[in-house]
This record gives C-alpha cells, structure tokens and sequence, in this order.
C-alpha cells in the first residue's frame, strides 16, 4: 500500500531497518520536516542516504530508501533539535513531491518493501553460521566489539541480523548501502560472511607487515646499540679519529657521485666493510683503495663534442701536413654524429711506418673534437692482467691499464690512443690481444668488465685510435674489430713543407729563438732530407734540424757570431752534421751479374733491397744468408725451382744449375728481412748469375712469383716507390694487378720513375735483359 511520507536526506551515513540513529537539526527546514512528521505522520517519515557528501538535486536521489519512527525528541535551549529515529522497514520511492519548492518539506510517495521468504531449517542455519563467524571475528580482531553478540542473542530473524550486524561491522558507506538496496535476507548473509573474511584476512596482513616492521625496527636498534659499543671499544683504543673521520669524507663523496645505482650500492657495501675492519688489519687498505678506484672513475661524465666542422678541420690541417685519409673520416663521423645525435665513436687503426705522425695525430684529433686525450702503450705487453687488472683475491691486485687510463681521462668519453698494438707479444701470462677483443668491439665494450673493480665500465661513448707499424702482425680475429687507416711515408717535398710549417718554428721556440732569427732556405732543407735521412717520416729530420740550431745557438753564447737574422748556407751543413751518411742519386755501385735490386716495406718505410746470387762447383745445394724469414725462403726455392722447369727459355745450361751450390745472399744481414714480394727479384738474380747478364742498377722490381711463373700483386707499393726514389730508382717493374694502386703515389715521382706492369715472370725477363 503506498503512502505519502517526509523526506530526511542523509549525506555520508547509511540507516538500515532495526537499527537506531541520533541526529541533530539546527535549520529550519529539517525542523519543518521533524514537524510535518509528528503532526500528520504520527512521528514517521522516509530516510534517503546519500553515500557520498556531494550535493544532488532530488531528481537524482535513490528510489530506495528506509521507514523510520522518531522515538525521541528533546529540544535544546540554543535552538537546536536533538532526535533519535529507529529504521523500521525498507521502503521503495515512486516519487519525490515538492522538489521545486524551496519553502515547502520534501515528501515522496512510497510502499514498503515486503520481506523475502526463507525456509525456517535455512534462516536457523544461517542464523547460527552468522552468529558463530561473529564470535570468532571478535576474538581474532581485537578491536571489534563484544556487544554486537549481545544484539543477536535474542534476534532470531535473519532479515534483522544481517541489518543489524552490517550496521556494526565498521564497513563504508558505499558498502553499507549495497546492504540496504539488497531486498533478499539470505544474499545479505552471504555478503556478511565475505565481509567479515575479508576483515580477518586484512587484519592478519596488517599484523604481519606490524611484525615486519617491528622486526626491522628492532634490529635497526641492535645496529645502533653496536655500532656505538664498537665506536666506543676504538675509542679507548686510539683508533676512531682518523678512520671515522675517513669514512665520513667518503660517505660523502659517495653521496655526491653521478653514477649507476648498482655501483652506489656496491660502494656502500664495502664501505660498511671498511667501518667495521679494524684499523691494524690489512684488509682495511685494500677496502679503501678499491673505494678510492670506484670513486675516481668517471662513471657520467662526459665532455661535449666540438661539431663545428670548419673548426675542427682547420685544427687538424694546422697540426698535420698531408694525412687527407684520416682527416676526412673524422670530419665525416664529427657530421653524422651531427645530424643523429647518437652515433658510436669509430674505433680506427692508423698503419704506418714510424715518425709519420700517428701519435701526433690522434693528440690533435683529441683537440678538434674537443675531447681528453689518454695514450696507453702495449709495446712488449705480454701480461694480459696488465690491461684487465688482477682480482683483488691477489698480493698487491690493481685495475688495469684500460681503467687507470679511463681514471685519467676525467672523462667517459676521451679520444683513447692504444699505440703500438701490433707489439705485444704471447706467453705462459696470456694473450693480451684476445683481452682487447671486447674493448675495441663496438658490439661489447658497453659491457667491459675489469677484474679488478668486478663491476661493468660502459666504453661505448670513447674513440678508440690504435697505432700499428706493421698491419700483419695485429691478430685478424683484433683487425676485423679495426677500422684500418693507412699512413704513408712522405716524398721529400712534403717532407719540406712539413719542416718549414711544423718543424722548424718548433725548434726555433723549444731553443728559445724567435721565427725570423734563424733562416733555413729550401736548398738547405732538401739537402738535410737527401743526405742526412733516409726515412719514412720526419723523426730524424728534425733531429738534424735541432742539431743545426744547437750548434748556431752555441756560436751565438760563446760570441763567435751574433744572432741576427742568420742565414744557413748549403756549405755549412758539413760542419754542423758532419759528412754525408747517404747518396742521393748518385751511382748505385752494384752493376754486376747476379747482383738485382728488389723493394722492400720495413717498419721505417720503402727502401731498396739488394739481392745477390753466387755459385761454385757443388751438388746443387741452395743456400740462404741475410737473415731471411721464412717466406722469402720459400720464394727462393720457388724461383729456382721455376728456372729448372723453365732453363731452355733463359737460355742457361741446365748442368750448371745441378753440378753447383747456389749461394743467396741479402746484404745488411742483421736486419730481419721477410714476405713473398722478392719472388721475381730473386728469379731475376738467379738468372743474371748463371747467364753472366747484367741487370740495370737503375732498376728495381717486386712482386711474388708462382711456379708456373705467374706474377702475383703485393702491398706497400707507394712505400717501396718512396724508398726506390730516395735511392735513385728510374724504373720498377710491378705486377699488373698492382696498376690500380699507382694513383697513391704522388705526381712527382710517377713522373721520375718509369713503372713497367707484368702478369707473367716472362715479361719481367723481356724487360731487364737486353
């Protein structure tokens, strides 16, 4: 049946039916609502909850609600009205009156909600399940109250347990008004049942994470309580001043490093570690010098690239004559890492002879990309911990040499300079060259772990330069890992730019001279360069360029001449350094049978290389002096083995060649002499000695010889034609697939020298006897 009832609109609370509520009114309006309620409804009126405390218009209010009784009025002297309501039944709203009005009470039109039936075993059942849960609820949640079982005892309706232990179980509003829109009593005590699990689970987590942090507390304590008992033992023992104060000083330096937060962490461990070792034990130091390596590493810091091209490439062509190779890769890297703004540094090998300015190179590249510059030396390294450090389980364990550099640098990111990387060497201690795969691999460095500090040390943002003299000698499994740039040894001209641009103001400054004191002209130079070196690079010039200036700033101190614009003479080079120590281009005394000149490519550049056959009655026996390796060896027996299969061609009595001994020898015997090249020198030799045919002295030739006579290319060409022209050379035979490589070689000697291209040790017979 449908009544029309006032409306109390609660924000924030929720009334179930069976429970009581108390309220106090201080307004007017829900005044007028009490008042309307006693006078017309026999104290009885609808009360609406609102979950939450924003505000709604009555158009949006629920269409559920609950018929409540006012059972107690009392009104106080500061006007306030004080009652106590009881929710009697659940109630459904078909409509809210008056909502425009302002001025008059909010009604609705209501009918109550009839009770769900439940069988009797079942609401009994339920009942007692409820109770017993609740018992055992307030027994394991201390703070849940005893008196909601006192409530139950004498209710024996579900439908009123489940409103009145809902009311009691401490649950938010929302929650509480899923409660009162549920119209069936058994789904209210299954929603119960969840709740009151769900509050033991809760408390139970609660508890545990209490116990948890109890624990942690208590052993923060025990820390402290120990701590200040050790503080206090080294006290008394004169041990806390310096090392506490250490520690703090390192606690802070700690605190300030920019680093990954691994290496933070492993940085106070060890430091915990150095507090609590005694002063007098040895592992204190090692503890604090491993703390002092981590902390002096540049972890993230970095410097910022120089990318403005011009700058950059004017500061190199200052520093460097020559060299275009290299200096266009850095500009173009310098580019690139320009428009990606992410690129990995190269790691570049610069090959070539000593005194060509490999060093010098990678120092002024360091200053035109704006980097720090490290320099690590591998020559006769044969140790592999010298790069990768000892464990620090070893007497005496240190970093590496990769580290110690990196430490220096002050930098994450520095031009790395690794010189002379095809010097070490491989023994019982290691192979250092297998220990700089991951260094200089693009792919792995990111990941480069050191023995010593056991932590990874990120290498990826550092340009790796290597040096090398000689590029077969660097491992192939290292050479793939290597971005291989070729510096060749440099023509007499350029060796002249490069003293009267770089070389002489140096000296000059270095001897405390200004540019204009001392004036050395071309002729001076060249003279120097021809007769006084004899060199692929400039190591030795400006050896004898110092000894000149020393001995005029001598003359000058001791007051036999006045420094005034002093001229050196062509003449006055004698005096200063002495007779001439090599001919240029004067007769090459070896015009003789058996006697040929072949080329070859040593550490300090091209050079010519004699070759010398003899024979004397004997069994055929061929023998090999001059300190010859064994591939050039093997070129000897090849090219007497092809002079055997071939004598009728050269016109050579084959008797000759078996009845005997056959001596070869290469002048200069102490220095090594080695590779394939000297294969159609040698056969030329051969075949000069038993023909009794001179070979031009002008003339040299290099290339590898196969047994069927085929002429194979060979390496170092402008090199070996570098060292042909110092030596007077006018024309040198090659192999033909060498032809490509002719445009390497400056203008001007091409146009001094006559270069004759063979694919077969015929033509090079054509060639040279006449």
């Amino acid at each position: 049946m449908k009544s029309n009832l006032p409306v109390i609109i609660l924000r924030g609370i929720v009334l179930l039916p069976n429970n009581d509520l108390r309220l106090e009114f201080d307004n007017d309006s829900s005044k007028n609502i009490i008042d309307v309620a006693e006078l017309f409804h026999d104290n009885t009126l609808l009360v609406v909850s609102q979950p939450t405390l924003d505000d709604v218009t009555p158009n949006d209010l629920p269409n559920i609600g609950v018929i409540s009784k006012i059972t107690h009025k009392l009104e106080l002297p500061n006007g306030k009205v004080r009652i106590v309501i009881k929710g009697m039944v659940r109630a459904r709203v078909f409509e809210y009156l008056n909502t425009n009005s302002q001025s008059e009470v909010l009604e609705s039109i209501t009918s109550e909600i009839p009770k769900s039936f439940i069988s009797p075993i079942e609401e009994e059942a339920l009942t007692k399940k409820l109770y017993k849960e609740l018992e055992n609820y307030t027994k394991v949640v201390p703070t849940a109250s005893n008196s909601i079982l006192s409530l139950l005892v004498n209710c024996n309706s579900l439908d009123e347990s489940t409103d009145i232990v809902a009311t009691n179980l401490s649950l938010r509003p929302d929650r509480l008004f899923d409660y009162l829109k549920e119209e069936d009593a058994l789904v209210r005590s299954k929603m119960l049942l969840e709740d009151i699990y769900k509050e033991q689970d809760m408390f139970q987590i609660e508890k545990d994470i209490d116990g948890q942090v109890k624990k942690q507390l208590d052993d923060t304590q025990k820390e402290f309580i120990l701590r200040e008992k050790i503080k206090q033992i080294k006290t008394e023992l004169g041990e806390d001043s310096i090392k506490e104060t250490d520690a703090d000083k390192l606690k802070e330096r700690i605190d300030l490093l920019d680093c990954p937060s691994k290496i933070k962490d492993r940085l106070n461990s060890e430091l915990k570690r150095y507090e609590s070792a005694s002063i007098m034990s040895p592992e204190t130091n090692l503890i604090r010098n491993y703390i002092e390596c981590l902390l002096s590493l540049p972890w993230n810091t970095s410097t910022i690239d120089n990318e403005d091209l011009v700058s950059a490439r004017k500061i190199l062509d200052e520093s460097h004559y020559g060299l275009e190779n290299v200096k266009t890769r850095i500009i173009e890297y310098l580019a690139v890492k320009k428009m990606t703004n992410n690129l990995k540094s190269p790691i570049i090998c610069l090959v070539g002879p000593p005194g060509v300015g490999k060093t010098t190179l990678a120092s002024s590249i360091a200053k035109a990309i704006n980097r720090n510059f490290v320099k690590m030396s591998l020559g006769g390294v044969n140790d592999e911990s010298e790069i990768k450090g000892h464990r620090r389980a070893y007497l005496g364990a240190a970093p590496g040499r990769i580290i110690e550099c990196m430490k220096k640098a002050k930098s994450n990111n520095p031009l790395f300079l690794i010189d002379e990387i095809d010097k070490m060497t491989k023994d019982i201690k290691g192979d250092p060259a297998s220990t700089l795969l991951d260094v200089l691999d693009p792919e792995q460095n990111k990941y480069f772990s050191d023995n010593y500090i056991e932590e990874e040390y990120d290498l990826s943002n550092v340009m790796f330069i290597a040096t090398a003299n000689y590029i077969e000698r660097i491992p192939e499994e290292l050479k793939d890992r290597l971005e291989i740039i070729t510096l060749s040894g440099y023509t007499e001209y350029e060796k002249l730019d490069i003293a009267k641009k770089h070389l002489i103001p140096n000296i000059l400054e270095e001897h405390g001279l200004k540019k204009d004191e001392i004036n050395f002209n071309d002729s001076v130079i060249l003279e120097v360069i021809r007769n006084y070196t004899k060199e692929a690079g400039v190591r030795e010039l400006r050896r004898q360029l110092s000894t000149i200036v020393r001995k005029i700033v001598t003359k000058v101190v001791m007051g036999e001449i006045e420094l005034n614009s002093i001229k050196t003479k062509k003449k006055d080079i004698e005096e200063y350094l002495g007779h001439k120590k090599y001919q240029f281009n004067e007769d090459i005394n070896n015009n003789e049978p058996g006697i040929v000149n072949g080329l070859a490519y040593t550490s300090y550049g091209g050079d010519t290389l004699p070759i010398e056959v003899n024979f004397y009655k004997g069994k055929g026996e061929l023998y090999l002096t001059g300190s010859l390796g064994d591939v050039m060896k093997e070129s000897a027996h090849i090219a007497l083995s092809y002079i055997k299969a071939n004598y009728e061609i050269f016109g050579i009595d084959y008797n000759m060649l078996t009845n005997n001994d056959i001596h070869i020898h290469v002048p200069e015997g102490s220095i090594p002499k080695d590779g394939p090249s000297a294969g159609i020198a040698l056969t030329s030799a051969l075949i000069s000695a038993f023909t009794n045919k001179k070979v031009d002295n002008y003339l040299a030739m290099t290339g590898e010889i196969t047994l069927r006579g085929k002429v194979l290319p060979i390496g170092g060409l402008k090199e070996k034609s570098l060292g042909a022209y110092r030596s007077g050379i006018k024309t040198i035979i090659i192999p033909l697939e060498n032809k490509s490589d002719l445009d390497e070689i400056p203008e001007e000697i091409r146009k001094s020298i006559n270069y004759i291209t063979v694919k077969d040790y015929k033509e090079v017979y054509n060639a040279i006897i006449k």
